[in-house]
């Protein structure tokens, strides 16, 4: 796998001019009910990267609370005012701005600042390449396997099996279903209900958003791989390695990590622990598009499968240019402020051919669901 690079195309350098955050909070069309809260909007944080030559980088972050995204906006004015000026070079820019925000800890908000700082750099450079993002990593058009992430919360059996039903009519195979009732009886009687409304013919992955023992863990995992679960994700605290390692050793069901490591070295640590069997970075918290590349080579390297975490539009194509790519998490959250929504097609994702990542801003929505 070859990065291409913008001077492979004869191009100029482009010059960071400055960055434009635009923080929204978009309605969800599906409650995101998990064992943590019940979520019905979206805080997203819009990031335009402004070049002196006229070329405007675009990516987007969810920020999770609304506060999240003001404090990520701040640091993201923050670190694009120590580049000012400089030539759009991603991953050197990256290893800078880590030395210059050691001290405060490149984790969280600032890792997500960075992260979208990079994603946006990135998109720059396919911008001004003419070319889609995927296409400047050295990826391939491709359609990607998707499952709907969208909704599929804690709720009543039959209430969890309609909804899903309502995920698969745009021709999706595989849906997410968030577990982590109070007993395993609730969780089987829950999966069973969407089972039995869906078939045998559509997946289902199930999330249970940390909030297992390894005790339970290792019990409910063997339940759900007899009812044919296709991957069991974050059922204990993420960074519990070693009691991952022990979910994982059981062996009853593919153990799926990653949208928690800061940066491509807690994916390594995952991996050098045997924790999972498969793994799906988030591209805001694994470094941005420099971070997520890294990513896909350590994957590549232990012949692991690499799924994606949000962020459809910008992880669509980091995935064409991912060797062992696996699935693409689908949410929408982003459709009410785009001008072009991602197209599904048979349970596939088509990878946009637009320059960079494919984003551009519907400015009339931008403008009715700014946050105040």
């Amino acid at each position: 796998m070859t990065t291409r690079m913008p001077g492979d195309y004869g191009l100029k350098p482009l010059t960071i001019r400055g960055v434009k955050t635009t923080p929204v909070l978009v309605p969800m069309n599906f409650a995101l009910g998990t064992s943590a809260a019940r979520v019905t909007e979206a805080p997203l944080l819009l990031i335009d990267l402004e070049t002196e030559e006229g070329v405007t980088g675009r990516t987007y972050l969810f920020c999770y609370r609304r506060s999240g995204a003001r404090a990520i906006a701040l640091l993201l004015e923050d670190a694009v005012g120590l580049i000012k000026g400089e030539r759009v070079a991603p991953a050197d820019i990256a290893m800078r701005l880590a030395r210059r925000f050691a001290l405060i800890g490149v984790t969280g908000t600032v890792r997500m600042a960075l992260s979208g700082l990079d994603a946006a750099l990135w998109d720059a450079l396919a911008r001004a390449a003419h070319l889609s993002l995927g296409d400047l990593l050295g990826g391939a058009p491709l359609a990607i396997p998707a499952y709907n992430s969208c909704g599929l919360g804690l709720m009543t059996p039959n209430e969890v099996a309609d909804e899903a039903v309502r995920l698969t009519e745009r021709g999706f195979k595989a849906v997410k279903l968030r577990l982590g009732y109070p007993t395993l009886k609730e969780d089987v009687a829950t999966l069973k209900a969407v089972r039995a409304r869906l078939g045998t013919g559509i997946e289902v992955m199930v999330d249970y958003n940390q909030a297992l023992s390894v005790e339970d863990a290792l019990v409910r995992a063997d339940a759900l791989a007899s009812e044919g679960a296709t991957w069991l994700e974050e059922p204990i605290r993420h960074d519990d390695l070693q009691g991952n390692a022990k979910i994982a050793a059981a062996g009853k069901i593919p153990l799926q990590l990653g949208e928690n490591f800061n940066g491509v070295e807690g994916m390594a640590a995952a991996l050098e622990a045997k924790a999972c069997h498969l793994v799906m970075p988030d591209v805001a918290r694994i470094g941005g598009v420099t971070g997520w590349m890294d990513a896909a080579r350590l994957a590549e390297a232990h012949g692991i499968k690499m799924s994606s975490h949000l962020f459809p539009e910008v992880s669509a194509q980091l995935l064409a240019a991912t060797p062992t790519a696996h699935w693409l998490e689908y949410v929408d959250w982003a459709d009410s402020i785009v001008k072009y929504p991602l197209e599904i097609f048979d349970g596939l994702v088509l990878v946009p051919c637009r320059p960079g990542s494919g984003l551009e801003w519907d400015e009339a929505a931008v403008k009715r669901y700014r946050m105040t």
